[in-house]
């Protein structure tokens, strides 16, 4: 494609290394002394190389050249750096999350340490045989509760595995993905929180529809928040 792109002289450049050190993309190396653009697809274009340039070897030029690949950039820099790239989107990497147990004593006192034992949490998201869902008590949850319930944290999370949704906002229903969910692990039981406005009422009728359908018998219970923040059971 016909894009703008930089062009070093190569005759002027001094192998100083100030523009492959100033280019965040890692487009340009020092070899043999000279600087080079040695990757022509991590080049944006944007020219942050041009200012640190002491003797104006950097020009650009519009020229063929292939496309700008932001996402080749990233993986780049993610692998320099030692970080493990996932498969997919960073925030669908399953993982437990362990608290030591000073933190866990500090929970008992301070709502305002995190207790989530897991990751991911949406319920989209989650992957349906996660280790941690092996002899789990589960909560499902409105994502608005956690917000309109100050002490969400100590009270619901805490020991549960979360899974949270809301049911005006995002397509499809839950009913599925829950089965398969409290079909294929060892779920204890089941905590559904929701809000008291009508449109919430999804997320407890999908969990309930998930229990029929997994043809097991769970201990269940519904708790619902208050716009004001208050608990009705």
């Amino acid at each position: 494609m016909l894009r703008k792109i930089i062009k070093i002289d190569e005759n002027k450049c001094n192998g100083c290394g100030a523009c492959a050190a100033a280019c965040h993309e890692g487009a340009i190396e020092m070899v043999n002394g000279k600087a080079k653009l040695t990757r022509e697809d991590y080049c944006d274009g944007l020219g942050d190389c041009l200012p640190a340039c002491p003797v104006d070897a950097i020009t650009f030029e519009e020229r063929e050249a292939p496309a700008y690949d932001e996402e080749a950039v990233r993986k780049a820099k993610m692998q320099k750096h030692g970080i493990k790239l996932p498969c997919g989107c960073p925030g669908t990497q399953s993982k437990a999350i362990k608290r030591d147990a000073e933190n866990s004593e500090a929970c008992n006192t301070l709502p305002s340490v995190s207790r989530l034992s897991q990751w991911p949490v949406q319920i989209k998201l989650v992957p349906v045989t996660a280790p941690y869902f092996d002899g789990a008590n589960l909560l499902i949850a409105a994502d608005c509760t956690a917000y309109a319930y100050g002490n969400f944290h100590n009270e619901f999370i805490r020991n549960l595995i979360t899974l949270i949704g809301c049911p005006k906002l995002d397509e499809g229903d839950y009913a599925e993905k829950l089965t398969a969910i409290i079909s294929n692990n060892d779920i204890k039981s089941v905590t559904i929180v929701r809000m008291e406005v009508p449109c919430c009422g999804g997320i407890e009728n999908a969990a309930k529809r998930a229990l029929q359908a997994s043809g097991k018998f769970i201990p269940w219970r519904v708790v619902t928040v208050t716009t004001d923040g208050r608990l009705s059971e």
